[in-house]
Formats: structure tokens, sequence, C-alpha cells
């Protein structure tokens, strides 16, 4: 499976998508972010491995603009700069992530069977926290009507 560790950009396929953002002209970055987080939110019933790296990798630099998220400084990680994604990003990172941990996905299988697999999903919940919008504390309205 071309991974050498758990982080989000430690194999071959996430390596390869950093590889493409920094070679995305700077408007077309966001869209790439976007296509791998729909390909892995809305895939069928089996969710294939490439397409389940590359949605932990888009997520992971969503979190990174979030507050509290931690900046994506692996070598391997894209060296341009990411636009500030839009805020709906964060649910689809979300559900993309979801699906990543799945059953029905071939990612979370080869992890489940690895020794560090559990360190992995750790790592997903760690960026699913991160993402998941915090609900209000308090029911005092903002603004009167």
């Amino acid at each position: 499976m071309g991974t050498w560790d758990i982080g989000h950009f430690d194999n071959d396929t996430a390596a390869d998508f950093a590889d493409g953002l920094d070679e995305a002209a700077p408007g077309e970055r966001a869209a790439l972010l976007l296509a791998a987080l729909r390909s892995a939110a809305g895939a069928g019933e089996y969710l294939e491995y490439d397409e389940g790296v590359e949605a932990v990798a888009a997520a992971a630099l969503v979190a990174a603009q979030c507050p509290g998220g931690a900046p994506v400084d692996s070598a391997y990680g894209p060296r341009e700069a990411i636009p500030v994604p839009a805020a709906e990003l964060r649910a689809l990172a979300v559900e993309a992530l979801d699906r990543v941990a799945a059953e029905e996905s071939e990612l979370a299988e080869l992890w489940d069977e690895a020794a560090d697999g559990e360190a992995w999903r750790r790592a997903l919940r760690a960026l699913r926290d991160v993402l998941e919008p915090v609900p209000p504390t308090t029911d005092v309205p903002l603004f009167e009507l």
C-alpha cells in the first residue's frame, strides 16, 4: 500500500495528491479539494483506496484552516498555499471521513489489518473533531427581531 506512516500525507497516493495541488493554478486548488471530498462522500457501496487517501488528505487541509486545526507540515504535503476553503467544506469533509472509516472502505480495511490501525483511526477522529461544527453553548438569541 505504498505507506510509510499514519500521517495524512505519509503515503504515495497522498503525496501525489499534494503534488497535483502544487501543480494546479491557485484558483483551481479549492476545486480539487472539493472533488476529492465529494468523491469519497458520494462513493457507492465500496470506497476504493485512492479515493479514501485523497479524501483524508483533503480533509486534513480543510482542518488546517479551522480553529484548533493542526498545520500540514509534512514534507510530502503541498508546498503551495491552499485557499481558505468555504465553510461548507467542513461538513463535506466530515462526511468523507465518516465514509473512509466505514466498513465498506478499502483504506479502513487495510489499516484494520495493520499494527498501527488504531493510531490511524485516532488520527481520523482528531481531524473529524476539528471539522465538526461545535453547537452553540447557550440558548440566548444573538439578536432580536
